[in-house]
């Protein structure tokens, strides 16, 4: 009699899996509380002394945490510290406009070691890649790690690449970035694996990972610059719908704005034309408020004897689209970013809260971005990192 193989996979909780769910715990506690000594972990993961103790020698062996020094001023003796290894890996972040590109490389312990800032404006499109990594390439440099020493780039941009074609979709103010092959040209590039994002996308990433939506699973972000946008983030997961393009609510038909007979057209009705730049720019003419741009419009706004009228109607400008977004997402949360909004300050968040609470049903809470510089940035660097970090953590 022949007996046969079984071909089940391995039942979970085998000591394999064991072992790997654990050292990603201590990884992530690291991460989270900095430096701990072997009985600090064993506390926090329930592991015992023994078994605290293989776990960092593993991961330790395997280049993932270092030792930095010992424990002083207790009783007993001085205990042993260890940390995330910060040269275990490291990652980019870029952050793409019509007119700058913004690079930021950071460790995986998340401390940014560089940034570089170039000017686009005037690139050959057919040159865009080309330029893309020698700007990356001088990030790099500057923060002092070798060439090829990139596990992930990110990239933020102001349009979504479609999830069947990979195509660049809603960016056709962005010569250079339309390639088929685009990614893969990228990666070849960079030396190293690229993903593109929605800029407004990474700007709500940022927003629930370090700021004014830490915590919150269900919310919205408006971005107010040049154009409008917005992120929407349910049961704690960004939704970016069927073609990449949930969010787009420069497009959105709102009570005040012309309906654009073709959403082909750039920027031609809807939202964007009752709150966009030049809308604004237009609206503080009419009110005596000056400023080269939109964000400096609102800033003057301030001070402006006509400014306060002037932000009122903002505000409720604002909150006429986001009472439309509020009917049917009903967020917990709404968080204002974007260069309009923060010149604005507490004083236009308030009037936006005020103005939304009379036109909506649901009321969110109207949350100023809580990031310095730029969130976009800041969100492709938080994406590289959790995409890095489940590659090292889970393979070791």
């Amino acid at each position: 009699m022949t007996t046969q193989k079984s071909s089940r996979s391995p039942l979970a909780g085998t000591p394999s899996l064991l072992r790997a769910i654990n050292d990603r715990a201590a990884l992530e506690l690291l991460l989270a509380n900095g430096p701990l000594s072997r009985t600090q972990i064993g506390s926090l993961t329930g592991l015992s002394k023994p078994t605290a103790s293989q776990l960092l020698a593993r991961l330790e062996a395997a280049g993932l945490v270092v030792p930095v020094g010992t424990t002083a001023g207790g009783p007993g003796p001085n205990a042993q510290l260890y940390q995330v290894n910060p040269a275990a890996g490291h990652v980019a972040g870029l952050d793409v406009t019509s007119t700058t590109v913004r690079v930021a490389v950071a460790d995986i312990t998340g401390v940014t070691l560089a940034e570089h800032q170039v000017s686009c404006k005037g690139w050959p499109a057919a040159a865009t890649v080309e330029r893309v990594a020698e700007a990356v390439a001088e990030t790099v440099r500057l923060a002092q790690l070798p060439p090829g020493s990139l596990r992930e780039a990110v990239i933020g941009i102001g349009g979504a690449p479609d999830p069947v074609t990979g195509k660049l979709r809603y960016a056709s103010h962005l010569p250079g970035w339309h390639s088929p092959r685009l990614t893969q040209e990228l990666e070849a590039a960079i030396g190293a694996p690229v993903s593109i994002e929605n800029d407004v996308n990474l700007a709500a990433v940022a927003e629930q990972s370090v700021g004014a939506a830490a915590g919150c699973e269900d919310f919205v972000l408006l971005w107010a610059e040049e154009g409008i946008g917005a992120a929407i983030v349910l049961a704690g997961r960004l939704h970016r719908g069927f073609t990449g393009g949930a969010g787009e609510v420069g497009y959105m038909p709102v009570p005040g704005a012309p309906v654009s007979l073709s959403a082909r057209r750039k920027h031609s009705g809807g939202f964007q034309d009752l709150a966009g730049e030049p809308a604004v720019l237009a609206l503080a003419r009419r009110h005596g408020v000056r400023g080269a741009d939109a964000a400096q419009a609102v800033a003057a706004a301030l001070t402006a004897p006509d400014g306060e009228a002037f932000l009122a109607e903002l505000a409720e400008r604002l909150a006429v689209g986001l009472a439309v977004i509020a009917s049917v997402v009903d967020p917990e949360l709404v968080v204002l970013s974007g260069g309009t909004p923060t010149a604005g300050g507490e004083r236009l968040r308030a009037l936006v809260q005020e103005a939304l609470g009379r036109m909506s049903l649901p009321r969110p809470e109207v949350r100023l971005s809580a990031l310095p510089g730029s969130p976009v940035l800041a969100g492709a660097l938080q994406r590289a990192l959790a995409t890095t970090r489940d590659a090292l953590f889970s393979t070791h």
